[in-house]
């Protein structure tokens, strides 16, 4: 088949929205030997970066017909780059190239046309999420785009399933959004890709609120403009509702997971006082809950039981919540909270990849020591580019 030339333009939503829904909801996500998931954005083909500071979707075109999209969202952050620890990150996502174009070039294009606005808009760094065994992502972006192996953080999912019982050790209170910024500010400023406009992600609608956890009959101390905490012993957690955003469909998963789901569900009606673990039914559409901005302070085992109970907490409130099936969150790799998120491993993706390069001169020579750095065990992700 003859393949016309390629065009690579703005997206318009009037001209393109119903294409692009229609491309997204064609292409999976995740390696296909595995599982992989399908997207219904549920008529906003933008709703993944709406919610960034800036933002961009680009389309590309063969003979008018529209075969591939890509998104990208600027924002600052905190990173390891003396001396203000700052910098201005272009965030690549939503690359999709529709099944019979591919391996055509189309996705390297998309790629270089968004970095061109990235370095048009004085981004030092630009980056990228995907599966560590994803090779087709892998060689685009490291063999033929210069991207460096950055961070594997931990993906971690946990299904919404029966209410879970709360100890009664431990209180639950949910903080103002001023007290919220205050604390994230203070204890979470220099974890790497901290946001800097944290302010804008609690305040937008689909955050739903910061809670903190501390021992019952202490007293949870009103926070001043320094974020001083009395506590000995607290931990704290955002919740952002991305299932208002888009929805996810399970398009093929293992034989070992189709038995499993279909099978619990069964002795789950018939012998509920067994309590077999259900996975809910991912074959139709879902939404989920994010947590973000995971933190305790104190004692690694009282805090880590605090960070369960927030967790179990926020997997209650799912419940109440049509359609949310899973609570997702993301840490570092080498962040110790995992141990203490509850989730599954059938489930979970415990070595997700982030990939890297540097935009200009600058950054481009420090890039070697920010990627040799050992990685801290914190890591903030921003739950607009979930």
């Amino acid at each position: 088949m003859g393949l016309g030339e390629t065009k690579i333009r703005n997206y318009e939503e009037r001209r393109d929205r119903a294409q692009v829904e229609d491309l997204e909801r064609r292409c999976e996500v995740g390696p296909a030997e595995r599982m992989f998931l399908f997207t219904d954005t549920m008529g906003d083909a933008i709703c993944r970066i709406r919610n960034s500071p800036m933002y961009k979707m680009l389309v590309a075109e063969v003979d008018n017909q529209l075969v591939g999209v890509i998104q990208g969202s600027i924002k600052v952050v905190t990173v390891r780059k003396p001396p203000k620890d700052l910098a201005k990150v272009g965030y690549v996502l939503g690359l999709r190239v529709s099944r019979l174009y591919r391996r055509r070039g189309i996705g390297l294009k998309l790629v270089r046309r968004l970095e061109e606005w990235f370095v048009d808009n004085q981004v030092d760094y630009a980056y990228m999420a995907t599966e560590k065994d994803n090779e087709a992502s892998v060689k685009l972006f490291v063999d033929k785009l210069s991207y460096v192996k950055f961070r594997t953080p931990a993906i971690l999912v946990n299904p919404v399933r029966r209410r879970v019982h709360l100890p009664s050790s431990i209180e639950i209170s949910k903080l103002k959004v001023e007290e919220a910024e205050i604390l994230y500010r203070k204890f979470m400023a220099s974890t790497e890709f901290f946001s800097q406009d944290i302010d804008r992600i609690l305040r937008n609608k689909l955050s739903l609120g910061t809670w903190v956890a501390y021992p019952r009959g202490e007293k949870w101390k009103a926070i001043g403009p320094e974020g001083l905490v009395e506590n000995r012993n607290w931990a704290m957690l955002s919740v952002w509702n991305s299932g208002e955003l888009f929805k996810l469909r399970l398009g093929k998963a293992p034989l070992s997971c189709l038995v499993y789901t279909k099978g619990s569900r069964v002795v789950d009606r018939l012998l509920p006082c067994i309590k077999v673990p259900t996975i809910p039914d991912f074959f139709r559409p879902f939404g989920f809950y994010f947590m973000y901005g995971v933190h305790r302070e104190g004692d690694g085992e009282i805090t880590g039981k605090m960070v369960r109970t927030l967790c179990n907490y926020v997997h209650n409130m799912g419940r109440k919540t049509k359609d949310c099936k899973v609570i997702v969150t993301e840490v570092g790799g080498c962040d110790t909270l995992k141990d203490d998120i509850p989730h599954w491993k059938l489930l979970s993706c415990p070595e997700d990849l982030w990939c890297i390069k540097g935009l200009k001169k600058e950054e481009r020579n420090s890039l070697h020591e920010l990627t040799i750095t050992p990685p801290s065990r914190a890591l903030f992700v921003d739950p607009r580019e979930v």
